[in-house]
């Protein structure tokens, strides 16, 4: 019986170094190189000018049509992709299509920049990007759109708890990825192991600006509960809308209704004219 209980104790114990590796890699595990893919419609890359010496770059897609008061949609991304993966490069056309200009910053540890990604340097990247756009292309908040996809939403409910915003837009967004693997690993101190724990729900009720939750219920990677219990959560003007097409396949499956959505949403904050023909399936509270 004690040598059972010594074993029990050392494969518990191994299975805790195991887990603690694994959630420390949750981040770091990102695209070192940024990929061939470009935009069809003109971008530049810049560098993210920082105060704390950090190279830094994004790509800037300005909408030549747009008019002056159009919104600008800061963009960020979900893991392990970069800038330059085709469903982002996607998601910038599409929006630029509503008239919206964009600006898609890489994370440190992606895309061939130095260091490693951790939830506090993704948050202070994407603090670097919005910081560029406020104070460099003037951007008045009241006219910026902050956009995180899957793990970049949790990167951007950080960074709209903590800065004024026209807007808040989250898809496939999870609550807290601590919760997400505390439920995958219920015997073990999950909360403990974990460096970055993306803890959305604690942080969503300081965000101030309307927010637009886009989830599938055939998302099997965030299960559309994680986007329900994060919506509950939240204060203020909010939307829900149901699209089809699970995690990645979304602006693909759904195009029309996805970005029929987007559209409505940010027509209903003044942000783009108003188009009485767009309807959503949308739950509002």
């Amino acid at each position: 019986m004690l040598a059972l209980l010594v074993l029990a104790v050392l494969g518990y114990g191994a299975a805790m170094l195991y887990l603690a590796s694994r959630q420390a890699r949750v981040v770091s595990r990102s695209a070192r190189t940024l990929g061939a893919a470009r935009p069809s419609f003109p971008f530049e890359q810049l560098d993210i000018p920082r105060a704390d010496g950090a190279r830094q770059f994004a790509w800037l897609m300005p909408e030549p049509a747009a008019t002056a008061d159009a919104p600008w949609v800061l963009f960020l991304h979900g893991h392990p992709a970069t800038i330059a993966a085709q469903l982002n490069i996607a998601h910038y056309g599409e929006l630029r299509k509503l008239g919206a200009s964009v600006m898609a910053p890489e994370y440190r540890g992606f895309g061939g920049l130095d260091g490693v990604a951790t939830e506090a340097t993704l948050a202070a990247d994407a603090r670097a990007a919005y910081d560029y756009l406020r104070t460099i292309r003037k951007v008045p908040a009241s006219r910026l759109v902050i956009y995180g996809w899957s793990l970049g939403s949790a990167v951007a409910v950080t960074l709209a708890s903590e800065v004024d915003a026209a807007g808040l837009i989250l898809e496939g967004a999870p609550s807290s990825m601590v919760d997400l693997e505390q439920q995958q690993y219920p015997f073990f101190p999950i909360r403990l192991l974990m460096r970055n724990p993306f803890d959305s729900i604690r942080r969503i009720d300081r965000v101030r600006a309307p927010i637009l939750f886009l989830h599938s219920p055939e998302d099997a990677v965030i299960p559309i509960s994680e986007a329900r219990r994060l919506f509950d959560a939240a204060r203020g003007d909010k939307t829900f809308v149901e699209v089809r097409g699970g995690h990645v396949d979304a602006t693909t499956v759904d195009t029309q209704h996805f970005y029929g959505a987007i559209r409505t949403f940010l027509a209903a904050h003044r942000l783009l004219a108003s188009d009485n023909g767009m309807s959503d399936r949308s739950a509002r509270k």
